[in-house]
């Protein structure tokens, strides 16, 4: 009997992240998944690249989604109002179930210009009353799995015989990927998850059609969502010293509304995120 191939993912859009000057203390912010297109990017809602000091972003509520933080220079303290406090150097991840009513501060640490990625995870419906959680995902935690020319560093999901130590309420997948000049890999991804990759350094070809990418590109990819089976996505590099971050989710099929910080199904489920919040059902400041 023939043996299926596998789906080969194939870059379906790409595009450039486009920057803008912030007051300060914020410096720079680009959307690399800009929040407009959240059906096209589902599960996820939006990501955002910033570039901050101390005082951006100080005590704030959450409602109904996760956020999954990557710190790509400087460092980040985290403060909760459960009595979490943590820093995070290049190379950690955090993880963020804001669930019914999270309160927290993302905080650069003493003069550090602190520069991230923070993607937005839409939860489902049932689940947007979940327990608040929080998960640090240092670097050095994270499995990594050589190749030639390169390695593969597994935060979320499980991976090229590797299962990632971040632990989501909807399941995602997050790897790392470091190559040298001419190195290519082929990675396993579910066939059925919306995926997508960001360069931060160097230069790719992505896809089973080869497209171009240099730092700062964005792509989506090909993905069967009936699919039971995995796909496969393969990246070469035409750089030394490349970077490429790639998440892969299953879509939740579900209308969200996004305002502010909370993102529900519905503006009236918005407006009661605004009354519980004066009302003080977040429970007190993150200092």
């Amino acid at each position: 009997m023939m043996k299926m191939s596998k789906f080969q993912r194939e870059v379906k859009k790409h595009w450039y992240v486009d920057y803008n000057e912030m007051g300060f203390p914020a410096i720079q912010k680009g959307w690399v998944l800009p929040a407009d297109r959240w059906k096209e990017f589902d599960p996820f809602i939006l990501m955002a690249e910033d570039w901050f000091k101390k005082g951006t972003f100080p005590d704030h509520p959450h409602r109904g989604f996760q956020t999954v933080t990557y710190v790509v220079d400087g460092r980040l303290e985290h403060i909760d109002n459960a009595g979490g406090r943590d820093i995070l150097e290049p190379g950690d991840v955090q993880y963020m179930n804001a669930g019914w009513a999270a309160r927290h501060a993302e905080e650069g640490v003493e003069d550090d210009v602190a520069h991230t990625l923070q993607l937005w995870l839409n939860l489902p419906k049932d689940k947007k009353k979940s327990e608040t959680i929080y998960q640090n995902v240092y670097g050095e935690q994270a499995p990594v799995m050589p190749f030639k020319g390169g390695s593969l560093k597994v935060f979320s999901g499980d991976l090229a015989g590797v299962q990632g130590p971040l632990d989501s309420i909807v399941p995602i997948t997050l790897s790392e990927w470091t190559m040298a000049e001419g190195s290519e890999y082929t990675l396993d991804l579910p066939e059925n998850h919306n995926a997508f990759l960001y360069v931060l350094a160097g230069e790719i070809e992505a896809g089973e059609n080869e497209v171009n990418l240099k730092k700062h590109g964005v792509a989506t990819l090909s993905f069967n969502e009936e699919g039971e089976g995995a796909s496969q996505i393969t990246i070469k590099s035409n750089q030394r010293q490349t970077k490429v971050l790639v998440y892969s989710g299953r879509p939740i099929n579900e209308d969200i509304v996004q305002h502010g910080p909370f993102v529900m199904n519905t503006m009236e489920e918005i407006k009661q995120a605004y009354e519980d919040y004066r009302n003080g059902k977040f429970g007190p400041p993150a200092e």
